[in-house]
């Protein structure tokens, strides 16, 4: 059901572009199917079904074959003279196939198998645990991507300025109404946008082979990394599958409690024992000869010195111990979500200021773009200004793409 759903999200996040366009929730179906860890569920299933053929062993005949030779140093011998009934020889040989059948066993055999099965469901639940906790990881990376994405798109956008007004300045220049040198500087400047580009190369280029690692797909620094919408349930509850874990936990106690109760059941036996030897089953009969007994056996362990009853006494701490487990993580969760609700209107409170900011870098902006066309300032002094400008924008971006980290986080903790 999983790769049908992935398969979907493929489709969606890639079909239809020239390039290739890789989604958040993509990478969280990726990372649940290729990371090494998810390999473990069919190992755990393959796992219990061969420990279930062993416990449904019990339910069949149980062969034992057994022979021995032995020699006495004494043996039966008949205190009557001239009986005629010979004593048997001190070299004794006999060779015997029992045969066992459990007719029943208190239901232990059927509580043995629930409780494999309760164990398998916790540890599926387990290994669900461990590869849903692997999404905050991939939030982080795929949001410092994106990131990484903004800036170029930045830096493009401050690229294209200083070029449109270096073929100004140089015009300027010619007409004699711009100070010589004036190009040199707006040159430098984009020598040093050259270098910010390297660096923002290698460092996409870094974090998508982190990714690509993770989630066992092959992305190309070319992939364009599709910034999500995250929408917030309006759910108050947690749904996390840690929860679901904390119960599973608890069946699997309840279950082991049954067994402890089935162990010390009566059980009913069927035997057959066949054998040939000599003597045989008459031990004045001095000859080899065959030989069988059937019966049913009846075993109850009717005293167990109260082990039965420190064994529940424990079930009883481990169940207290789930309990305590699940009340940590309700308040642990609830805490960090109210951390991060916290992070949120303080990152808001962050992006309008970041506005209002820019909105007055841009008038100052267009006054030192005049200045400069008439002369009246230097080139880094137009330069400082559109810096600044690009800083407050890139403030802007960070902080936008924080908001939607610390909202893809909340959904991850809530469980949504």
């Amino acid at each position: 059901m999983k790769r049908i759903i992935l398969f979907f999200v493929l489709i969606l996040s890639i079909g239809g572009h020239s390039q290739d366009q890789i989604s958040l929730d993509a990478c969280y179906e990726l990372v649940s199917i290729n990371y090494p860890l998810a390999k473990q569920g069919e190992l755990l299933n393959q796992k219990n079904a061969l420990e279930l053929e062993v416990i449904d062993a019990e339910k069949l005949p149980q062969l034992n074959l057994t022979a021995q030779a032995t020699y006495q140093s004494d043996v039966i011998a008949i205190p009557i003279p001239n009986s005629g009934v010979e004593p048997p020889n001190n070299d004794q040989y006999r060779a015997t196939l029992n045969v066992n059948q459990l007719i029943y066993g208190g239901g232990a055999i059927d509580a043995k198998t629930n409780l494999k099965n309760a164990v398998l469901n916790t540890q599926q639940k387990q290994l669900e645990v461990n590869l849903y906790q692997l999404k905050k990881q991939i939030n982080q990376i795929y949001f410092s991507i994106i990131l990484t994405q903004e800036r170029h798109s930045l830096l493009t956008s401050k690229q294209a300025q200083l070029q449109t007004k270096l073929k100004e300045v140089q015009s300027g220049i010619k007409n004699g109404m711009v100070l010589p040198s004036s190009d040199k500087i707006i040159e430098a400047e984009l020598l040093k946008i050259k270098l910010q580009f390297t660096e923002i190369e290698h460092s996409k280029e870094s974090l998508i082979g982190t990714l690509s690692s993770l989630i066992g797909k092959n992305l190309s620094v070319d992939s364009n990394f599709v910034n999500p919408e995250i929408i917030l349930g309006l759910s108050d509850s947690i749904t996390r599958p840690e929860l679901e874990l904390f119960q599973l936990k608890k069946t699997e106690i309840e279950t082991s409690e049954q067994l402890i109760s089935k162990q010390n059941s009566p059980k009913f036996f069927g035997f057959a024992n066949g054998g040939y030897g000599n003597p045989g089953l008459d031990p004045l009969d001095n000859s080899f000869q065959a030989f069988y007994t059937v019966g049913v056996r009846l075993n109850w362990n009717i005293f167990d010195w109260n082990s039965t009853k420190k064994q529940r006494q424990s079930i009883i701490i481990n169940r207290d111990i789930v309990d305590t487990e699940e009340s940590t993580f309700r308040l642990n969760t609830n805490i960090e979500l109210n951390q991060l609700q916290t992070e949120m209107t303080k990152i808001l409170d962050f992006i309008r200021t970041d506005a209002e900011i820019i909105t007055l870098r841009n008038e100052v902006l267009k006054s030192a773009e005049s200045q400069l066309k008439n002369g009246v300032i230097t080139s880094s002094a137009y330069i400082t200004e559109l810096t600044n400008l690009y800083e407050d924008e890139n403030n802007l971006s960070v902080h936008k793409i924080q908001f939607m980290l610390v909202k893809a986080n909340y959904k991850i903790t809530k469980g949504q």
